[in-house]
This record gives structure tokens, sequence and C-alpha cells, in this order.
């Protein structure tokens, strides 16, 4: 990021230096986890419970897993997804070590983009004072923006499927900019990721914040994808239509 934004100097340092240092509290307990889940579930993120890691593998053992600890357990995740605070606390504490993906498309999108490029667009982002919304960081190193979904248009005709850009079984296809829309998903924090490292997916603005229109953070996302994962977002096709 350059020394200044909108010709206010030394508050792009106090930005990074924020972005920098800001390790957002994590859960620690089994208490502290169902709390996070209810917050999310509360703030309108549909939840359905998802694998979790058993040291470097996946739990639902499929042999060559492409998401290791990153899908739904059902294949009906899209129907049984669920912003009900009972049936969440049922999931959660019916099996401790689950993770959990949120459903979107339904009501939120999430842009997720390469951890770095993320970095550098939520710090311009809260320079230029936009209200931003929920943001999450994934130790495998992505970001993830969470947005109001743009995937239930009046118009049936004009459905934007997940497909048409990425989907989660084939996002290593998509270094840059993935748009979840609907038929998507995302773990949603907290969640951990295989590895004896500790890696895990947090918050890193709460799900309080207000979900954005996506388009306000589409051109700052897909400036810094351009800049920090070499791609050139111009030529991608996004769910524009409403």
């Amino acid at each position: 990021m350059s020394a200044t934004f909108g010709g206010r100097p030394g508050r792009q340092s106090r930005i990074s230096q924020w972005l920098r240092g800001r390790r957002p509290q994590e859960a620690t307990g089994a208490e502290d986890r169902e709390a996070l889940l209810l917050a999310a579930a509360a703030a309108g993120l549909p939840l359905a419970p998802a694998a979790h890691p058993v040291g470097y593998r996946c739990s639902c053992e499929r042999v060559g897993c492409p998401t290791p600890a990153r899908h739904p357990v059902s294949f009906a995740w899209q129907t049984q997804s669920t912003t009900d605070a009972a049936q969440v606390g049922r999931w959660a504490s019916g099996d401790p070590e689950a993770n959990f993906i949120t459903a979107t498309g339904m009501l939120h999108d999430v842009l997720d983009v390469p951890l770095e490029a993320g970095r550098a667009a939520l710090g311009r982002l809260l320079e230029q004072d936009v209200e931003v919304g929920p943001v999450a960081e994934s130790d495998d190193g992505r970001m993830f923006f969470f947005t109001q979904t743009r995937g239930t248009p009046e118009d049936e005709d004009e459905w934007w499927p997940c497909e048409l850009d990425s989907h989660p079984e084939t996002t290593e296809e998509h270094p840059g900019l993935r748009w979840h829309c609907r038929g998507s998903y995302v773990l949603v924090p907290p969640a951990r990721l295989p590895g004896d490292d500790g890696r895990s997916v947090r918050w890193l603005r709460g799900p309080e914040h207000a979900l954005p229109e996506p388009l306000i953070l589409l051109e700052t996302l897909t400036d810094a994808c351009e800049k920090y994962a070499g791609e050139e977002p111009a030529g991608a096709v996004w769910p524009l239509q409403r």
C-alpha cells in the first residue's frame, strides 16, 4: 500500500499496524466456540456442520479429500443450513470437534481473495471510511469479505449459480477473487484447518458488522488481486444482475 490514502498522511500507517498486529480473540473452549457460532447465526449467516481435521487428514476419511476439513458433512447442506439458534446449539454441542460452513447466496455472499491482497484492500477501504462488514482470515492464505447477496433476484431467470465463477471443490483453479454466491459455501469462524500448528479461520471483523453491498468492495478487491495475484480481473464475469 502507498504511504497515504486520500491525502491524509499518517493514517495509513496506523491502519497497517492494526492489520499486522490484529489477532482476533479465538474460541478457547466449547462455550466460546458455541457463542461465536450463535453470533454468526444471529447475524443471518445460515450454518451447517462441516468436517474437521484429524491431524493432517479430514474427518470424512475420504481418500484424497480435495477440501479436507473445509466441506459440509451432509450432501443436503443447502437445505440443512439454518440460522435457528436451537439447532445450531444442538449441532455444536453434539459434535465439539465439528467445523461449520455458511451457505452463501441465500442471505449473504462472500468475496474470497488471497490474504495479501485482502489485507491491502481492507486497509484501503478502512482508510476511505467504507463500511466493510464482517471479514474473516484463514491460515491457508485467504480472506473472506461477507456481503449482501446478489443470489436471490426477483427474476429467477437472473439466477447466478456459483459454478459460473468457482465451486468449493475447484477453488484451486481460481487463485484470485472468488465470488461465493448461490450454491457455494465457506468455513465460518471459529474453524480449524489440518495440521499440527493450530491453523484456523477466525474473525478479523465480526458478524456484528452490517453486510455491505458487494459492488462497493468489488473494484478495490479486484485491483488488489491484480497486483498481488498477478491476475487481470477485467476479463472475469461477475454476478452483477439482480
